[in-house]
């Protein structure tokens, strides 16, 4: 190969890759690690989603479904959204079944993104976000949400950064590092800022399902957001399926029908086990969701009142299964803190600022682990902060 000529495209060279990962892939080469980093739960997929599986195996279902989904899944998908959150798709037109909430994300920013439009990004987020709107042609717009406002946009803040060129803004309620709930009131906030610049909005709603405190709002029951929406959600967090990898996206047909064409070119459809699965579980799963719910719930009151016990001062996340603690109590940068925690204690977090500038001087500690080793994990960080405070 040309060694004077680099083959990878620029964007591509440019990206950081993983911060998570970085952390992830140190701790598994240690020994007595406990992870409280990677966001999975760690209840196993119930056993009617399994079992239907391995019917599907077994009775041969091992083809290609059409290219948007099984249509019962679809159906299944569109009774379920209408129920649980009050929100109606058409099976047949405006839902696609996807190779997880990732690939739906992915797929949305393409269809929507012409060459350097903007996508505002709230920050913390899921690192995806950012490289994904990137990947698409399109360039991130960071908006820095604060720890007094427990890390929520405020309006004034989308109104400083929409330009020409935005398109759209991009949410996550619960959030992914921060677990913040969006209430109603401030969905509509954000709303009608997207009604007054005509802007879409990309809500990943993929931990809908935990939420502890308050019943969960969608953005697209929100007053006349329905037809400005695009839809993200899956089965990976809260039926305890990521490794299924299988999502969704529901939005108005003209949406849905530009997705399906790059799903098609480049996915072809999810797999087919995978499906059945899905649709077993949302037969059958509401059960096992209301357990790891009430079990999630549990272990958040846990580790947050020791976490502030300790002195890392931490809100109560309304919903996913992330705490976000201030750490600057110790001295030391957010990176400096989860490689010391790792090697000194064996407890492995994610430092806050891989997931956005505002990130810095917190952690994510995932509470997906099992009580005993939540409370392992806690004594030896409240040893690490003892040793570390200022």
């Amino acid at each position: 190969m040309n060694q004077t000529k680099s083959y990878i495209a620029d964007k591509v060279a440019e990206m950081k890759p993983s911060g998570i990962r970085r952390f992830f892939d140190l701790a598994s080469n240690m020994e007595g690690v406990i992870s409280l980093g990677v966001g999975e739960p760690d209840f196993v997929t119930s056993w009617s989603a399994r079992e239907a599986a391995i019917l599907s195996l077994e009775q041969g279902y091992t083809s290609y479904t059409a290219n948007p989904g099984m249509l019962e899944l679809r159906e299944e998908i569109s009774s379920y959204m209408n129920r649980r959150f009050h929100v109606e798709y058409n099976p047949k037109s405006e839902i696609i079944v996807t190779v997880g909430a990732s690939q739906a994300i992915d797929i949305a920013l393409r269809a929507i993104l012409n060459p350097d439009e903007e996508v505002i990004v709230l920050e913390p987020c899921f690192v995806a976000y950012a490289p994904l709107v990137t990947l698409a042609g399109g360039n991130p717009v960071p908006v820095q949400t604060l720890k007094e406002n427990e890390f929520k946009v405020l309006p004034e803040q989308l109104e400083a950064v929409i330009t020409a060129k935005t398109k759209a803004i991009m949410i996550c309620s619960p959030s992914n590092p921060t677990g913040s709930l969006l209430s109603a009131s401030e969905l509509e906030a954000i709303a009608n800022v997207a009604k007054k610049h005509d802007l879409l909005i990309i809500s990943d709603e993929i931990y809908a399902e935990l939420c502890y405190d308050e019943e969960y709002t969608s953005m697209a029951a929100i007053n006349e957001m329905w037809d400005r929406t695009l839809l993200i959600s899956g089965f990976s967090k809260g039926f305890a399926m990521t490794g299924w990898r299988l999502g969704f996206v529901c939005a108005p047909e003209e949406l849905t029908q530009a997705m399906l064409k790059i799903h098609q070119y480049s996915l072809m459809c999810a797999p087919t086990m995978a499906q059945f699965a899905g649709l077993e579980a949302l037969k059958s799963g509401s059960n096992d969701v209301e357990d790891m719910r009430k079990s999630y719930r549990r272990r958040r009151n846990l580790v947050v009142q020791s976490l502030n016990d300790m002195g890392l001062s931490c809100h109560i996340p309304g919903g996913a299964f992330y705490a976000f603690p201030d750490i600057t109590a110790t001295g030391l940068t957010s990176e400096q803190f989860a490689e010391k925690l790792l090697m000194e204690e064996k407890v492995a977090v994610v430092p806050g600022n891989v997931f956005g500038e505002s990130g810095e001087g917190h952690i994510r500690c995932s509470y997906a682990s099992s009580l005993e080793q939540l409370q392992e994990a806690l004594k030896r960080m409240k040893d690490f902060t003892d040793r570390y405070r200022q």
